[in-house]
């Protein structure tokens, strides 16, 4: 038991972040099949939804960063950085390309606007809300303090 415990100590900047993940994702796929009633599994790998499991990973990361080393190290700079760049990417550019991609499979399925023939819709669900971003923040913060 001694020797679990000291690899989640010596691994825990993989493994929290990882477990983080997984469980974010996990809990999308439950919340989908008890609102839609349909098994999903592409669910556990897909994108978007609340909340944002790639700001819940980042952020815990970032906050076990500044508990061990303090928020005047490098790491923690660069940590808090790269932070900041997912974020903005989870909730600007990625939101966008899912709302374009709304309104092109619409596009593409308006009958005589387009002469495209498409295989699969795009996916929409890509980015997130401000919102979704928050408590992805707040999860990463909460799970960053208690590991």
């Amino acid at each position: 038991m001694q020797g679990i415990i000291n690899f989640i100590r010596e691994y825990k900047y993989i493994i929290v972040p990882i477990l983080v993940w997984f469980g974010i994702q996990l809990f999308k796929f439950i919340y989908d099949l008890v609102t839609t009633k349909k098994i999903n599994f592409k669910r556990i790998l897909q994108a978007g939804g609340m909340p944002s499991s790639h700001t819940a990973v980042v952020v815990a990361l970032t906050t076990m960063v500044a508990r061990d080393v303090g928020i005047n190290s490098p790491l923690f700079g660069v940590s808090l950085i790269f932070s900041f760049i997912v974020m903005y990417d989870a909730a600007g550019v990625r939101r966008a390309a899912g709302k374009q991609a709304k309104l092109l499979n619409k596009i593409v399925q308006t009958p005589g606007l387009s002469g495209v023939e498409v295989q699969e819709k795009l996916v929409e669900v890509l980015g997130h809300t401000p919102v979704q971003v928050f408590v992805g923040a707040l999860i990463g913060i909460i799970v960053g303090f208690i590991f």
